[in-house]
């Protein structure tokens, strides 16, 4: 991962700041893309906090405790060249890894809206399409084993659920979002 992020990921950001230096119409798109992916995140991870703090909410009778934000100091460990999983981790491997995650979401939202072209003009349904596609992806690959976190029915539900959320809220505020005069 910290090789993918130095090699791939930082040469792509750069580029496409670079490219949106000088292609303004890009602005737009791009600034639909990063607010909704973000705030679709905010919502994603809303809906996960009652099963990471179940015990600490008295929720334990009601939703199950799972380790849904265990991945993201790992993600920063991994990005940082450190070993991982283990039982703690550092702040700079919380913060990135949570930067990690934002970003993840600001990528799929720019993707979104390069996939779709002028959100207005989409069903939003597509957005769920992706999002729920990435998560079987993600399911797929050796994710969960990798993390030490259990694959049980109960996490693939919440977590497909989850998927949910950020797909449709991916696709409704993109498709509604103040400013768009997107022209390709």
């Amino acid at each position: 991962m910290r090789l993918f992020t130095l090699t791939i990921f930082v040469p792509a950001l750069l580029t496409l700041a670079t490219w949106t230096a000088f292609d303004r119409r890009l602005l737009t798109p791009i600034f639909i893309g990063t607010g909704s992916g973000l705030l679709a995140a905010f919502a994603y991870d809303l809906f996960r906090l009652p099963f990471v703090f179940s015990a600490q909410w008295g929720l334990s009778g009601i939703v199950p405790h799972l380790k849904l934000f265990n991945a993201f100091p790992a993600f920063g460990a991994m990005i940082l060249g450190e070993p991982y999983p283990r039982a703690s981790y550092s702040i700079a491997e919380h913060l990135l890894g949570w930067a990690y995650h934002f970003s993840n979401a600001i990528t799929f939202g720019t993707m979104y809206v390069a996939a779709v072209g002028n959100p207005r003009l989409r069903h939003w349904a597509w957005a769920v399409v992706m999002a729920v596609g990435l998560e079987i992806g993600m399911l797929a690959t050796p994710y969960t084993r990798a993390l030490a976190i259990p694959l049980t029915i109960t996490f693939i539900y919440i977590t497909l659920t989850a998927h949910l959320i950020f797909g449709v809220l991916l696709g409704l505020l993109s498709s509604r979002w103040p400013l768009v005069r997107v022209s390709f």
